[in-house]
């Protein structure tokens, strides 16, 4: 038989397309699985815990109730973020992840036993969200560490994105289960959900194989890395945007209170109705993740103008207080927040060395991450005192400072644009991500 051949010789055989990666690669499929779980957990835990001290559990405090909460949540994240480190670098990454899924677990188990028994004192409840987010924060940046154990050097920059990409999935459909889990099981059922999922995560884990990690060549005398003051000294541009977000930060986090105290209070809603707008919020983050590098400017200008748009989103449902404009602002919210965490970090990508940007971003997103606690504390304390509504408008306004400030700063130091053909940043997805890892993320961070 002869070989087919075309004007310039023989037809190559068309190349076969690869299966994804998930479906050729087991240890990396397990430990993918495991992450999903445990971040739907932790973002189901959170969302459902809230909803419960606003309409079942505190009748004076709920909103200083549900911001503590939050901030109890938060914590890990900013203040574990050196332990953290030196844990990942020093012991077996399955060894952490099947550990932090196990203990997590364990917390959830003890919960959802206790609460089944009895009524769940809500120092219980709290001391769970602090151990699930604490759990957490190790077990995300450990997964991230190690998906170079897990697959060829080929397949990492595909392995890197499809992590990425699925963090806000995982997210969204806790968010969605959270609410509607207590109203109709309660903090028993919402947490024996958690500690099967949990649970399932750490059997994944410890069912995978992981390579061993290449020892860091230090032996052709490359410099280490800097301190952040060192990075930072030589970046005033990137200082004066980090300085920007965490101010923004403190109005856009705060959502996540609002959020149970407006369904409670001027939707006349229940666990659906928080459900349906942590899902609005949740999806126009993930659309804003993948559509973010298409936004025209410079990345200063196009920042501006999306901060401008989400002061103007999260203002409006205090002026119309409806369940479609409400739910339709969220969207709007969260897609410039996924829109605008993608750019800056594309921006950071090309701005800080190669040898400072593990230090960099670890510390980027702790210094963020400080907002969060404060966030979740003013808005909840101030939840109690002033209506949802009247708090919507406060952060709305919160943010045109930082509008103002991002502006003035990108017509002043234009930022550099990436060079025709290359590639800006990371693969676009939520990453980053909330301090817990499953929320959308705070903006400026890794979106």
């Amino acid at each position: 038989m002869t070989a087919v051949s075309g004007p310039t010789g023989p037809l190559a055989p068309a190349p076969r397309r690869r299966a994804p990666l998930v479906l050729r690669n087991r240890a990396f499929a397990a430990v993918w699985l495991g992450q999903v779980l445990t971040q739907a957990a932790v973002r189901m835990f959170q969302v459902g815990v809230s909803w419960w001290l606003v309409a079942h559990a505190v009748r004076d405090s709920p909103g200083l109730a549900s911001g503590l909460f939050m901030a109890v949540c938060t914590l890990p994240a900013v203040a574990l973020a050196p332990v953290v480190a030196r844990a990942v670098a020093r012991f077996a990454h399955r060894s952490v992840l099947r550990t932090a899924a196990a203990l997590a677990a364990t917390a959830s188990g003890v919960l959802a036993l206790w609460a089944y028994g009895d009524g769940p004192a809500l120092a219980a409840v709290y001391a769970a969200g602090l151990a699930l987010a604490t759990c957490q924060a190790f077990f995300d940046p450990c997964l991230t560490t190690s998906v170079p154990e897990l697959v060829d050097d080929t397949d990492i920059e595909a392995a890197t994105g499809f992590e990425l990409s699925t963090q806000s999935l995982a997210g969204l459909g806790g968010a969605l289960l959270g609410a509607l889990a207590v109203d109709r099981a309660g903090v028993a059922g919402l947490a024996a959900g958690c500690a099967a999922a949990y649970a399932g995560a750490a059997l994944l884990v410890a069912s995978a194989r992981f390579r061993g990690a290449a020892a860091p060549d230090g032996s052709h005398g490359a410099p280490g890395p800097r301190a952040l003051r060192s990075i930072l000294g030589e970046l005033p541009h990137v200082r004066r945007i980090l300085v920007c977000f965490t101010a923004a930060n403190l109005f856009t986090a705060a959502v996540f209170v609002v959020i149970p105290l407006y369904t409670r209070s001027v939707l006349h809603g229940g666990g659906g109705t928080v459900a349906l707008l942590e899902a609005s919020l949740g999806a126009g983050a993930l659309i804003g993740a993948f559509t973010g590098t298409r936004v025209p400017g410079r990345p200063t200008v196009a920042g501006a103008w999306c901060l401008a748009l989400m002061a103007a989103a999260l203002a409006l449902p205090g002026l119309l207080p409806l369940r479609p404009v409400m739910a339709g602002c969220l969207m709007v919210a969260g897609w410039c927040a996924g829109a605008v965490s993608v750019r800056f970090v594309a921006l950071f990508q090309r701005l800080v060395p190669a040898a400072d940007k593990p230090g960099f971003f670890a510390v980027m997103q702790a210094v963020l991450g400080a907002s969060l606690p404060v966030a979740s504390l003013v808005f909840g304390f101030a939840g109690d005192f002033l209506s949802p509504r009247t708090l919507c408008l406060v952060q709305g306004v919160g943010l045109l400072p930082a509008v103002c400030a991002l502006a003035l700063l990108g017509s002043r130091t234009p930022a550099p644009d990436p060079e025709p053909g290359t590639t800006a940043g990371p693969e676009p997805g939520p990453a980053a991500e909330p301090a817990a890892g499953a929320a959308p993320e705070p903006v400026g961070g890794t979106a």
